[in-house]
């Protein structure tokens, strides 16, 4: 779900190449939930391997970070930990949504309309842990640093940034932007053409690029009280937000009060917010977060790489040599301006 203030907030659009050389510190379950979601046959089943196990996720993976990295682009992918005990309410949520999708997923398919069932498919998408422990066990054969999160994976990258490791943060939600991250990078997996719902229409897709200063500077508040606007237009800790408040109601009530304590007792809405609003705060502003990483971009390991994706899970091997060929000139590349840039200077 995410926080819900994206109505507020101006983008940039931005073409890849605008990430050249920079490292992007990527919401790693964010992006496999797209990839499987997305990555589906005709009848909405995913991509599998000879021996029945999903491979939607890793097809994505490797194909599209092997762009980024033609591109020059130096992709990290954080991954989640154990959520905050708060988040119980918001992942009882997706499972009920999960479960009604497949329930209409399966009518459909019995029924052979094929479009309707894969609209359903894709939102049943589900990480296993065996989806984890590959995504992982790829991205180090590729040569791309892979960060576990103690906790939230958004929390990880927006420390990361905030600290200068990374250039930027990047996923679909918002909540980076409550958790400090100073860039929020959008759409970075998604970009090209893609169908509207239940319509014969197509848009464009493009990165987008928020700055947290403009942000804050553009709607007139400070972080403490963006947190405030998150709370009150619903987070993954309180998912239903306060009843008849909108974005721009929410946005002039934490205008006018300075924190979200000052605003529940003003407003008296206690009995709307199902814990305590303080200790949603405090997620935000000191998230569980680890110094325990190390940041390197190595050659691909072609030969392995070849053996898990091609004689293991049933890929193409010219399909995969093609984008290890991609992930190796791109690496080259970087590496090689970064070495002329240290000389320069």
């Amino acid at each position: 779900m995410g926080v819900q203030i994206g109505a507020l907030i101006n983008r940039k659009k931005i073409s890849l190449s605008y990430l050249a050389r920079k490292s992007v510190a990527i919401d790693a379950y964010n992006t496999l939930y797209q990839f499987l979601s997305i990555i589906r046959g005709f009848d909405g089943k995913p991509l599998m391997d000879k021996n029945g196990r999903v491979t939607s996720h890793l097809s994505g993976l490797i194909y599209r970070t092997a762009n980024l990295i033609e591109i020059g682009i130096k992709p990290i992918y954080i991954f989640d930990g154990k959520p905050p005990a708060l988040k119980e309410t918001e992942i009882k949520r997706r499972m009920k949504i999960k479960k009604a999708a497949l329930t209409k997923y399966k009518k459909a398919l019995k029924k052979r309309k094929f479009k309707e069932a894969k609209m359903y498919a894709q939102a049943t998408s589900t990480i296993t842990e065996y989806m984890v422990e590959d995504s992982k066990t790829l991205l180090s054969l590729i040569g791309v640093p892979w960060v576990q999160a103690p906790s939230e994976g958004e929390a990880q990258a927006s420390y990361m940034a905030s600290k200068g490791d990374v250039w930027t943060a990047s996923s679909q939600d918002y909540d980076s932007l409550l958790f400090g991250a100073p860039r929020l990078v959008r759409n970075i997996s998604i970009t090209g053409k893609r169908k509207l719902p239940r319509k014969k229409a197509y848009v464009e897709i493009l990165p987008e690029i928020i700055e947290l200063e403009r942000v804050l500077k553009e709607l007139g508040i400070n972080r403490l009280q963006l947190i405030s606007l998150g709370i009150l237009t619903g987070t993954d800790f309180n998912p239903d937000g306060i009843s008849g408040i909108g974005p721009k109601t929410a946005l002039s009530i934490t205008r006018k009060y300075r924190n979200i304590k000052e605003i529940v007792t003003k407003l008296q809405i206690e009995d709307q917010i199902p814990v305590d609003p303080e200790k949603i705060v405090e997620i935000f502003l000191n998230p569980t977060v680890t110094d325990d990483y190390k940041l390197e971009w190595k050659k691909p390991n072609v030969d392995k790489t070849i053996e898990f994706l091609c004689a293991e899970r049933s890929f193409s091997e010219n399909r995969v040599m093609n984008a290890l060929e991609k992930t190796t000139a791109g690496f080259r590349e970087i590496q090689d301006k970064t070495t002329l840039e240290k000389w320069l200077t």
